[in-house]
């Protein structure tokens, strides 16, 4: 079988901001819809923070949370204590999981996750919502290192409530030197 392709999904603002006091620093419901479009029927990775931000598993996709805390559980997802362990539980087909397509992860945060998966270059491709605003916030998405990435598309648009962005799909060239 064919490894996986593993891609990250962000929804950063122009200053690099994801995040504020756990939530989204915007409302962006054409987002919302893309992600889930996007990530349906395949397995999603995230950090135990993010997860509890949702609040409950997402219907249509495998939740795999990862946890340092061996303790960590919540009904309806799976964990990992790493998120090279999650990418390998997340790549295996399970009769307990019929309709989810394993061939592509997703990694749908936080800050950390990303950061892990660029240093380590874990991931293959990397969906940008990039949001034509700066944002007041407590998370970045770390900028990607252009000699190891490479715009593949950008698709820009209008939400309905007059925000400016663009869907943008990056693909890794090399991996990440260490």
């Amino acid at each position: 079988m064919n490894s996986p392709t593993v891609t990250i999904i962000v929804a950063r603002a122009r200053n690099g901001v994801i995040g504020r006091d756990n939530t989204l620093p915007w409302h962006l419901p054409e987002d919302l819809q893309h992600f889930k479009h996007t990530t349906m029927h395949h397995p999603v990775l995230m950090g135990r923070r993010t997860f509890e931000s949702i609040g409950r598993p997402l219907p249509g996709r495998r939740i795999i949370v990862v946890s340092r805390n061996p303790d960590w559980s919540a009904a309806g997802c799976e964990c990992s204590d790493t998120l090279v362990g999650a990418i390998a539980l997340a790549g295996q087909h399970l009769e307990r999981h019929p309709g989810i397509d394993p061939s592509e992860i997703f990694i749908a945060g936080g800050a950390q996750l990303y950061r892990e998966a660029l240093a380590l270059a874990l991931a293959d491709r990397t969906i940008v919502t990039a949001i034509d605003t700066d944002a007041a916030g407590d998370v970045r998405f770390p900028a990607l290192d252009a000699a190891a990435w490479r715009l593949e598309s950008r698709s820009p648009q209008v939400s309905k409530t007059g925000l400016h962005y663009a869907i943008e799909t990056w693909r890794r060239t090399r991996p990440a030197q260490n």
